[in-house]
């Protein structure tokens, strides 16, 4: 180079053209003989390799074996020779424009390696000029990811820490920052290393939630989990893991449920800071641990311990519960608040407001792509649809509630939507279907929640309809000590009382059970329909028979008037059976038919065998269609020409239900002499003699109409 004659001669990259015949020399084939696609070949090969002859060999060689560029392939060694032959500024260089990964970036490249701004221009020259570069973009990600590759975990991770500080300055987008946080967090793991510094902290909590905006819980929980690695200070952390608890909600309970229980054992040990305790409280509802949320609340409430979490809901009431349904969002924070709401409309007196409201909350948990909400909201509607009655219904959704869960669930939730499960296909008579949930192993930590309550008594009904009345009385009297224990005993909410009555009298120990009903009618929950219902029904069953009829009836009046129509058709069926012992042998045929009735249309075909063990298979056979609606003024059992009137039935079904003359007329604004005549034409269209003899479906016909 030193000779006299010596003359440097710079060669240029190739053009599109001299690429085509290039490539077709490669091939060892004429250019006029490569098909149509030739030139737009020739356009790609071009656009990846820049004309760079060592470039397109090597990709060439590479498209011999494969469709493109590989890791560690020959076109990634390739642009590695490019690099190591233009010196370390320009590898420098090309790892940073790698690692931020974005055009037009040259004065962020100055700032992240600390170079002059014309070392960086000269630097990114030269990777235009070699083919590696277009502009401040790879070419083709091969050639990014082998530059990646050659930085090694600790180089890249020291200019992904710088990138993050560079964006931040620029007051770039907390996600973005964020994403070089997690992979200098990624390399440092590798080489087990600290990953984010404490002064990153609030970048990531910030990031996570611009991505929870866009329902991007994942890589939300990446950023919270990294932020939580990092933390130094413990009131940091525990924010972060607060959080990282109740985001974990929208997609893994169970991942919730440990984070929560790691907050309570803070809690516990005095290390949680105070003003954490009232989101680890709501965290601890979602997961039934209502005494352990009761012992954290802060303020006046703490020492008052007669105030628990389910008499908040028993008490709220469906108009209280439905205001705040009204005013509130489905948010991480307020997930509790709006599930207890839901429930509190399943114990209220219209349990079918909760199934509209859990439906619509539902839809927008499916639109906020959060599988774990939608469970809870799924199987709350569950709940409810199984509270009015409609068992079918209750079956589909707890099943679809179960369905949301991870492969692989290990958490205590999934217990509530299998204890619907079990009831439902205890009411359908499927046991068979009921046996693959009750006879599961039940892990211990189950029996500190609400999920495990109601998985026990879901199970003593199993044991109950299996024919095993000890083993169900030793489950429901579980649930009874627990709820005491806890001061949750509330029979609105669960029953254990009447439950374990039920159990007791299919032991023959009727004074037992008589005692525990009456125990529940001096509850004050005994006020409410639906539990004074099921209370009286067990007290009829439990006690003598000489009221056994009158209290029978009133226990049908309150469960119609729950809305529970199932519960309803039950207590039907007692009366029905109640007045065979009484004598009144056609007012039992037309009640038992009408409680039969109610319980086929609610898809209870395990209640209608026992109610009429023979009237399924009878039915089916006579109506082949049993979808076939029937007039809503024809009563149940009654025959076709003694049908009644609309005003007729309204006058009976008032009667039947034991209103005087001068009542009915008060309710219906009807003179008594009008109400007098409308029975006289009932009495002798049914052909009875007074309104003693009055069928209990009359009422069942028209308790829509007449109810105010």
């Amino acid at each position: 180079m030193r000779q006299p004659h010596f003359r440097r001669v710079r060669l240029e990259r190739l053009s599109q053209t001299e690429v085509a015949d290039a490539a077709a020399r490669f091939r060892g084939e004429p250019r006029t003989d490569v098909p149509g696609g030739d030139e737009e070949r020739a356009a790609e090969l071009h656009r990846v390799t820049g004309g760079n002859p060592l470039l397109l060999r090597a990709l060439l060689e590479e498209r011999q074996e494969q469709a493109g560029p590989a890791h560690g392939g020959p076109f990634a060694r390739a642009v590695s020779t490019c690099l190591h032959r233009s010196g370390p500024a320009v590898t420098a260089v090309a790892r940073a424009v790698a690692v931020l990964d974005e055009p037009g970036s040259a004065s962020r490249i100055a700032q992240l390696l600390e170079f002059g701004q014309s070392t960086v221009d000269r630097a990114l020259s030269a990777l235009d000029a070699c083919g590696v570069l277009d502009g401040v973009t790879f070419r083709h990600p091969a050639g990014r990811a082998a530059v990646l590759e050659a930085a090694g975990p600790g180089g890249r991770a020291e200019l992904h820490r710088r990138a993050a500080r560079v964006l931040r300055r620029a007051w770039s987008p907390a996600t973005a920052v964020a994403g070089h946080l997690l992979a200098a967090a990624a390399d440092d793991r590798r080489l087990g290393t600290l990953g984010a510094a404490s002064e990153d902290i609030d970048v990531l909590r910030d990031a996570a939630e611009d991505l929870l905006a866009g329902n991007d819980a994942h890589r939300a929980m990446r950023l919270l989990e990294l932020a939580d690695d990092s933390c130094a200070d413990e009131r940091q952390r525990q924010a972060v893991r607060i959080r990282s608890a109740q985001v974990a909600w929208r997609f893994d309970p169970a991942a919730a449920e440990r984070q929560a229980g790691t907050l309570l054992e803070a809690a516990r040990s005095g290390h949680l800071d105070e003003s954490w305790t009232q989101a680890v409280s709501e965290l601890l509802v979602m997961q039934g641990r209502v005494a352990d949320a009761d012992a954290l609340r802060p303020g006046p409430q703490a020492a008052d311990r007669d105030a628990s979490v389910v008499d908040a809901v028993v008490d709220r009431g469906a108009e209280a519960a439905e205001r705040l349904l009204e005013s509130a969002r489905l948010t991480d924070a307020g997930l509790a608040r709006t599930a207890q709401a839901v429930r509190s409309l399943i114990c209220s007196e219209h349990p079918e407001r909760a199934v509209t409201w859990s439906g619509k909350i539902l839809q927008e948990a499916h639109l906020c792509q959060a599988p774990g909400w939608a469970a809870v909201f799924s199987s709350l509607q569950a709940e409810a649809l199984l509270r009015t009655g409609d068992v079918r219904g209750a079956h589909a959704r707890a099943t679809a509630a179960l369905e949301e869960l991870p492969d692989g669930y290990g958490g205590t939730f999934a217990y509530a939507p299998a204890a619907v499960v079990i009831r439902a296909c205890l009411a359908m008579g499927r046991e068979g279907d009921a046996a693959a949930y009750a006879e599961r192993q039940v892990p211990p930590r189950l029996m500190s929640s609400l999920h495990g309550l109601g998985y026990l008594r879901a199970r003593g009904m199993y044991q109950l309809a299996a024919g095993r009345p000890q083993a169900a009385l030793v489950d429901f009297s579980e649930v009874g000590r627990l709820m005491e224990r806890w001061n949750v005993d509330r029979p609105a909410y669960l029953p254990w009382r009447t439950d374990a009555a039920e159990a007791l009298l299919r032991l023959g120990r009727a004074r037992q059970a008589e005692k525990l009903v009456l125990q529940q009618l001096a509850h004050p929950d005994a006020r409410m329909p639906w539990t004074r219902g099921v209370s009286l029904r067990l007290r009829a069953l439990a006690g003598g028979a000489q009221q056994r009829v009158a209290v029978l009836g009133q226990a049908v009046a309150e469960l119609q008037r729950s809305g529970d129509r199932l519960e309803a058709a039950r207590a039907m069926a007692d009366l029905g059976r109640a007045l065979q012992a009484d004598g009144s042998t056609a007012r039992k045929a037309s009640t038992l038919r009408a409680a039969w009735n109610q319980a086929k249309e609610c898809g209870a075909a395990g209640v209608c065998k026992e109610i009429l063990p023979d009237a399924l298979a009878q039915d089916r056979d006579r109506d082949p269609d049993p979808g076939q609606a029937r007039s809503a003024s024809e009563p149940v059992g009654t025959p076709t020409e003694a049908r009644l009137s609309a005003s007729e039935q309204r006058v009976a079904s008032l009667a039947a239900q034991g209103l005087t003359n001068r009542e009915i007329s008060a309710k219906l604004y009807l003179t008594v002499s009008t109400v007098e005549q409308h029975l006289t034409k009932v009495y002798r269209k049914l052909q009875i003699s007074c309104r003693g003899d009055l069928p209990m479906d009359l009422e069942l016909g028209s308790a829509g109409s007449v109810r105010h």
